[in-house]
């Protein structure tokens, strides 16, 4: 019988060290995400398929945990929970923030498109490649939080809202208790005489259900539907400017994301600008079907908003951003570099999308039989 060679302390160590490498490869680092929503909300959906892109891309090395709202931490919480390691990280609307620095504004919710024509695709156009997400990273250092931001979900542009009847003119629209979305643009409904009242998406229905507030708005069809506003109010209006652009965003700890391999922290930002394209993609099917059955199966009304609105919204936006870029260096900066965009940008695009838009209306109207 041949003897069975021993192996070599050297051989030894080095099968020890490809047994570590191999158990560390396979180490799995989970992030949780709490939500400052519900987890019934269509972000939620959206959110859980780029966790799916993320745990793939990294073999099962990164599974990120979606929490619901309140679950570890309050919602107006869930940034300094981020920032202080509580938890991993958060979804929310970077707008949310504007109360710890202005410019969080022109990044989770531009009011009135930042006042330069900017719509959610524009919008992506200069955060992509026109220096909007090197402002976005130096957003977090501003703030002074230990943060790591990804922009996952672009939406717009929100609907004007929901009312118990409809309003003919903004006499009409200042009768009514408004929720609006905080920060700037809740702040210019107040300049233009609106009662507006800031509230999570959470607790709108049973504020419209109280009588706390007589009329809202969230976001568009499908997540208002998920909510149930058509079962108190059956009269709605898509045309808003409060929030042409709107984005939902994925907040890690820093310390947590420099602990993932390069590799890691690739995928991530790969899945997020996948994300980017894929909500665009499911809001407008999404929301195009639920407005048809809130149409037709639940007995909503649809308006256009009154021609007033605009002209009221959009002088008091430009005050608002004029005095927020007075007042903060990088408010201005940010803003600036928004409208270097959209000096040639928004030209040929709003051009482009008068064919799109004209397409789009005369189908519609062949559908109504006009």
């Amino acid at each position: 019988m041949f003897a069975i060679p021993r192996l070599t302390r050297t051989a030894a160590a080095a099968a020890v060290g490809v047994a570590m490498m191999a158990q560390a490869s396979f180490a799995e680092t989970v992030i949780r995400v709490q939500s400052v929503i519900p987890s019934s909300a269509d972000e939620i959906v959206m959110l859980k398929d780029f966790a799916e892109d993320v745990r793939a891309l990294t073999d099962g090395g990164v599974v990120i945990e979606v929490l619901p709202a309140g679950a570890v931490v309050g919602v107006q919480e869930t940034l300094d929970a981020v920032d202080a390691g509580l938890i991993e990280g958060g979804f929310a609307w970077t707008h949310y923030w504007s109360g710890k620095h202005p410019a969080a504004m022109l990044f989770g919710s531009p009011v009135a498109g930042a006042g330069v024509g900017m719509d959610n695709i524009a919008f992506l156009s200069w955060f992509l490649s026109a220096g909007g997400k090197e402002l976005y990273e130096q957003l977090w250092d501003e703030m002074g939080v230990n943060v790591v931001g990804f922009m996952l979900q672009p939406v717009g542009p929100e609907a004007l809202g929901w009312f118990k009847e409809p309003i003919m003119s903004m006499d009409d629209f200042r009768k009514y208790r408004f929720r609006t979305p905080p920060g700037i643009p809740g702040q210019t409904y107040k300049d233009i005489g609106v009662a507006s009242v800031a509230m999570g998406g959470g607790d709108i229905l049973p504020a419209l259900e109280k009588g706390t507030i007589d009329a809202a708005e969230w976001c568009c069809p499908k997540p208002d539907s998920v909510f149930g506003f058509q079962k108190v109010l059956k009269h709605y209006y898509l045309q808003g400017l409060h929030q042409v652009v709107v984005n939902a965003d994925l907040y890690i700890n820093k310390d947590v994301f420099n602990s993932l391999t390069p590799l890691q922290q690739k995928a991530i930002e790969v899945a997020a600008n996948a994300s980017l394209m894929k909500s665009l993609a499911y809001r407008i099917n999404e929301n195009g079907k639920a407005l048809d059955s809130l149409i037709n199966d639940h007995g909503v009304q649809l308006h256009d908003t009154p021609a007033d609105y605009f002209p009221a919204y959009m002088n008091a936006a430009s005050v608002a951003l004029e005095t927020n870029a007075a007042q903060n260096e990088f408010f201005a900066e940010v803003w600036q570099s928004q409208k270097d965009f959209a000096k040639t940008a928004i030209p040929f695009w709003a051009g482009a999308q008068t064919s799109n838009a004209n397409l789009g209306r005369a189908y519609a109207d062949q559908l109504l039989g006009k």
